[in-house]
């Protein structure tokens, strides 16, 4: 199988190790608006050539597009004009809803499968890829019933290939739920990093005082905003409505600080405690 990574990133670069390391793709190219990105990508060896879009699609049978949601929108319509009935698009943007409905009502739009990896790390470009990023991680197939039945066997079979969990939902309720399970720890993280540094302006050897709890917390802060800043502006509705939640929970725990009610306070961590369900 020929596939084309559009974007050779973390999630791209990741995707083509993994396919190359199975066999699975006879030959990948790599098309990335970086140059640099695409020499160290051939230099890394996930990707065979580099190639323009409009000629990669001549030669390919599956195109992924890892790029930031905002290029996605931009691509994606473009892309479907161009390609044949029986090639596949797969989209990997971690936002959904505009995305989908921008590419609706397009003939070809049955040869797009629309996924979202739950995976990932706060660095990027092509040294960040990791042939085993995806290992035992939930890929989200969103409005599948969409897709053409052949368009979506093919999607499935390069996700078996990255031993991901699959779940499928609509593209409202995906832009929902990852505003609470992704969005808003990153916008905490960024908050939190600039807390910190701005502290550190008075207190300077704060940084040596870190430790591993400090950095697991704030590691997502070192995340690219050319990535994030599309996430926010397509999801703002949902990432306002989990940031306004919390806020009032900073704020209740602030309260409490002040009013040194630490047998309230005692309560609230018993009951974020029980997260342990969900996150074992």
């Amino acid at each position: 199988m020929k596939i084309t990574i559009v974007g050779v990133g973390l999630i791209g670069g990741s995707i083509a190790l993994t396919l190359k390391e199975k066999k699975f793709a006879d030959k990948v190219i790599g098309v990335d608006k970086d140059q640099n990105n695409l020499k160290k990508a051939l230099q890394i060896g996930f990707i065979d050539e580099i190639k323009s879009l409009e000629e990669a699609v001549k030669e390919t049978d599956v195109i992924i597009l890892s790029i930031p949601v905002n290029a996605i929108i931009q691509t994606l319509p473009h892309l479907l004009d161009i390609i044949h009935d029986q090639q596949v698009v797969m989209d990997m943007g971690s936002t959904k809803e505009q995305l989908l409905a921008s590419v609706d009502h397009h003939q070809r739009r049955g040869r797009l499968v629309a996924c979202h990896p739950m995976a990932g790390t706060e660095y990027s470009g092509p040294e960040a890829a990791l042939s085993n990023l995806f290992t035992g991680k939930t890929m989200i197939y969103c409005d599948a019933t969409n897709s053409d039945e052949d368009a979506f066997d093919i999607a499935e079979s390069i996700v078996d290939q990255l031993a991901m969990n699959t779940v499928f939902m609509n593209a409202k309720e995906h832009d929902i739920h990852t505003a609470y399970v992704s969005h808003i720890s990153h916008i905490t993280s960024f908050a939190l990093a600039l807390t910190v540094l701005e502290k550190e302006k008075s207190q300077g050897r704060i940084f040596e005082l870190a430790s591993s709890g400090f950095e697991s917390t704030v590691r997502l802060a070192k995340s690219s905003p050319d990535m994030w800043i599309p996430i926010f502006k397509q999801n703002r509705k949902n990432v306002l409505d989990v940031l306004e939640e919390h806020i009032y929970q900073l704020q209740q725990m602030q309260q409490l600080l002040k009013e040194e009610d630490f047998d309230t306070f005692y309560k609230l961590i018993k009951k974020a405690n029980k997260i342990k369900r969900i996150l074992k």
